[in-house]
């Protein structure tokens, strides 16, 4: 990790960002390169900027002087708006990768990071000035201006998009990064209760889904009008996770907290997954004539959401052996169906020792990986965009290990999609 280099970039991408955004599109990179050598240390930069004035600094209340957070709780806020932060980062450039061929660009998910990492300079850098009391909302309305700007000029050189369409495509991708700040604020303010984003509500507090009403709105059935639906349906949950905390019912603050990450992961409310001896009986007790030789099952929850897994072990006691791996993802599957969807994710590499690939093979998402010299492998099924099957082990090819995960009953799972699922109010 080379500091000067980092504070070199950010200077030279919010002062001469013209000749800068050329050089960084022709840089050899990694994903992992860039969360650890530029990303995870601007990242770090508003969550810490919070913490001072917050814990430190203190918030002046008119007349009554100023008002400390704990730096316990403080310390917990930054780190979860940290932790969240480098995810909202990823997030938001899945989704500027996916939607590059519809402005005439290439999808390529290294560049997309690039280009939203060094687009959120302007708002890391900014949020320093935030320090200073009352400057707060200045800071981060000049950090999402020049991230704009910064945007807008990116785009040609990272993700081949025409120049006539690159202020369509920042448009677009603007409003996803919102509603991606909306969902991580939400999460942020249901773990540490201290009114992050309360102000975010607010402003959504007029509305109108599925454009209905004198607000207007997208058509129905569009994409917009779903975006619509979703931001009321997080507003409701936020408001049940408000009222719970009030209360001082734990129980109810962990529905209410379900219910608010069911709705911002697209599930539609809470989903209580399977109980460990529904899921164990989809173990079957051969595979690929393979005898079973352990099993078991197991249900975690945290934050509301449950997620259900059972694992079993099949051999023939020699050299042939095979592993099986259900999982019930609970309040998950609305990622999962996202990632099935629109969200189009594909990847695929090759190499003289063998191949990876994740592809869509109708509505299911499915993901290969081979390796020649060891023969073994791994292949994995998702199952109503809720129940992931894998089977990992060895084999003459990768057709040994489809053909049993193709013996699990998926039909049986896919009866239980919507089994313990909640609807949000």
């Amino acid at each position: 990790m080379d500091i000067n280099k980092i504070i070199a970039r950010a200077k030279s991408i919010l002062l001469t960002p013209k000749s800068e955004w050329p050089v960084i599109a022709t840089e050899p990179e990694t994903i992992a390169g860039l969360f650890s050598g530029y990303i995870a240390i601007m990242a770090a930069i508003p969550p810490l900027v919070h913490l001072v004035s917050a814990s430190l600094i203190g918030v002046s209340v008119p007349f009554l002087g100023a008002y400390r957070i704990p730096i316990g709780s403080g310390l917990t806020i930054a780190l979860i708006s940290y932790v969240l932060s480098l995810v909202g980062v990823f997030v938001v450039a899945l989704i500027v990768e996916a939607l590059a061929p519809t402005f005439g660009g290439e999808k390529n998910r290294i560049q997309a990071l690039k280009v939203v990492a060094y687009s959120y300079t302007a708002g890391w850098v900014a949020s320093i000035i935030g320090i200073i009391p009352g400057l707060g909302l200045i800071a981060a309305l000049a950090g999402l201006i020049y991230g704009l700007y910064l945007l807008n000029l990116g785009l040609p050189f990272t993700m081949k998009c025409p120049a006539d369409k690159s202020l369509g495509y920042t448009i677009v991708t603007i409003i996803v990064a919102i509603i991606v700040a909306i969902v991580l604020n939400l999460v942020v303010r249901s773990v540490g209760g201290y009114g992050y984003g309360a102000a975010l509500n607010r402003g959504l507090g007029g509305y109108t889904p599925s454009g209905r009403g004198a607000a207007g709105g997208f058509a129905s059935g569009s994409a917009g009008a779903a975006l619509q639906d979703w931001s009321k349906r997080m507003q409701d949950a936020s408001k049940q996770v408000d009222a719970a905390q009030q209360s001082g019912d734990a129980t109810a603050k962990a529905n209410a907290v379900g219910q608010l990450v069911g709705a911002a992961l697209g599930s539609g409310g809470k989903v209580q997954s399977l109980s460990p001896d529904r899921i164990k009986p989809f173990l079957p007790d051969t595979l690929a004539g393979l005898p079973r030789t352990q099993a078991s099952a197991e249900r975690n929850a945290a934050l509301g959401v449950q997620i259900s897994k059972a694992t079993a072990t099949y051999s023939d006691g020699a050299n042939h052996h095979l592993n099986l791996e259900i999982t019930d993802t609970g309040s998950l599957k609305g990622l999962v169906g996202f990632a099935a969807g629109w969200g189009g994710v594909e990847q695929e590499s090759e190499s003289d020792n063998g191949y990876e690939k994740t592809y869509l093979s109708g509505s299911q998402l499915m993901h290969e990986k081979w390796d020649k010299q060891s023969q073994s492998g791994e292949f994995g099924v998702v199952i109503a965009d809720r129940f992931s099957v894998v089977v990992t082990g060895n084999g003459s090819s990768i057709d040994d290990l489809k053909q049993a995960a193709a013996s699990v009953n998926a039909s049986g799972l896919q009866a239980l999609k919507n089994e313990g699922v909640t609807a949000g109010n």
